[in-house]
């Protein structure tokens, strides 16, 4: 469970003294990893009592301390497939087989990235995928993530041959990935992040090495793009090797940087500057919540961070557009309490109309810029302000928001289904977790 999610996780007892503690109860009860939010599970009795001390009503102790950190694992069932969303207990380590052409391959150890760090051996045309290990940006999952990695290279008979790396120069696992390599030495090599996102989808869908390429979208809130600009909408037309870009979302300034990715109220009117005159939309929509909002935030030092390209990266992430939507139809505004929450929080509105609303999307353009198409949300951005100015029911907007999404993700992949003579495709990455666009 966690704040303003409408879904609850359950687990059926899998150990004898799960069995045991809950013969002697009548109710179901409230568990967790045994960690605070953001940090590694606590590993020996003195650690729980001092970290957990204040937020568990009993402990039940154990004379075994944990020597190797594995968190449950998280699945969801959707049109009757289970869909691995955090892969643990009793999935890692895994051995996966890949498919044809790897075989012969060097042994490569890929460091995964920064945010919900997994990382992987590549060994005898198998791939060994470690269990979650969460976000690197804590001091413990840094440690831990160290330590199993040692571990996982000492219990495979593992040497790498090759270190693979983000593309992202300050992930903390494309440093250690360069630390290693320069140590031992290794051959290091960066992938890009939604490259990899679509090699992962292949593999797992047991296409060979040799496969052409294929086309994909790639949805998620972040990664480094080719030429040093921020990613996160993309139209790729790639193979395990190559990867060219063909489309994306318009490319949207997050004003402040770091902080656009936690108060998406930074999102929205980066949003609304890019497409119109801000002060026309002030004064035709002064009496809505957002615009309310957004007169108490210093939006002249953000507008001349916005103008002077001061800590204000262009990004085409998809994961700030829906910051933008949500803030728009006032769903946690303010600032996120755990990644991808107004995300969330605006697929929950949708929920009770989407169904309802199907092949009734807002109005968008795909532009053609220098043989790259764009997706242009200024005509969205202009009807959902004017159905909130005209008190329709938010949850339709936000159904609506997400049938756009689906009608211009469609439409652009026709397009280039036929440019590219290809009918594969791939949708991978964070965003691709919405059942809605799933469904």
């Amino acid at each position: 469970m966690a704040p303003t999610e409408d879904k609850l996780g359950f687990m059926l007892p899998y150990t004898p003294l799960h069995y045991l503690l809950l013969q002697q109860l009548s109710n179901p009860l409230v568990m967790t990893s045994g960690n605070l939010s953001d940090q590694p599970q606590c590993v020996d009795n003195h650690e729980a009592r001092q970290k957990l001390g204040t937020i568990a009503d009993y402990f039940l102790m154990h004379d075994r301390d944990i020597v190797n950190r594995l968190d449950d694992s998280v699945m969801r069932l959707l049109d009757n497939k289970m869909h691995v969303l955090r892969r643990a207990r009793g999935f890692s380590p895994e051995v996966l087989q890949l498919p044809e052409g790897f075989n012969n391959k060097q042994q490569i150890l890929a460091m995964g990235g920064e945010l919900k760090n997994s990382f992987c051996l590549l060994k005898q045309g198998m791939a060994i995928v470690s269990q979650h290990i969460g976000d690197l940006e804590n001091a413990a999952a840094q440690l831990d993530y160290r330590y199993q990695l040692k571990c996982y290279q000492q219990l495979f008979d593992f040497k790498a041959d090759l270190i693979a790396v983000d593309l992202h120069a300050d992930y903390l696992s494309t440093q250690y990935g360069q630390q290693l390599a320069e140590d031992q030495p290794f051959s290091l090599v960066s992938v890009q992040h939604h490259h990899a996102h679509i090699a992962a989808c292949m593999a797992e869908h047991g296409l060979a090495l040799d496969t052409p390429s294929v086309l994909a979208a790639v949805f998620d809130g972040l990664g480094m793009g080719l030429s040093g600009e921020l990613w996160g909408s993309e139209f790729l037309f790639s193979d395990y090797s190559t990867c060219q870009r063909l489309g994306h979302f318009q490319e949207i300034s997050m004003p402040g940087g770091v902080p656009a990715m936690r108060e998406p109220w930074r999102n929205a009117y980066a949003q609304l500057t890019h497409y119109f005159n801000y002060a026309d939309i002030h004064k035709e929509f002064a009496d809505l919540e957002i615009i309310r909002l957004l007169e108490t935030k210093p939006l002249a030092t953000l507008t001349s961070m916005i103008d002077k390209k001061l800590n204000s990266p262009l990004s085409s992430s998809c994961g700030r557009w829906f910051d933008a939507f949500a803030a728009l139809l006032g769903l946690c505004p303010e600032q996120i309490s755990y990644e991808g929450q107004a995300a969330i929080m605006l697929e929950n509105l949708a929920t009770t109309e989407f169904f309802k609303l199907e092949d009734n999307p807002y109005s968008y353009e795909i532009e053609n810029k220098n043989e790259i198409f764009v997706i242009n949300w200024q005509a969205l951005l202009l009807a959902v302000l004017q159905d909130l100015q005209q008190q329709i029911d938010k949850a339709v907007i936000a159904a609506r928001i997400h049938h756009t999404l689906i009608s211009a993700t469609v439409k652009l992949l026709m397009k280039l289904s036929i440019q590219t003579e290809t009918n594969t495709i791939i949708l991978s990455g964070g965003v691709f977790q919405n059942r809605l666009l799933l469904n």
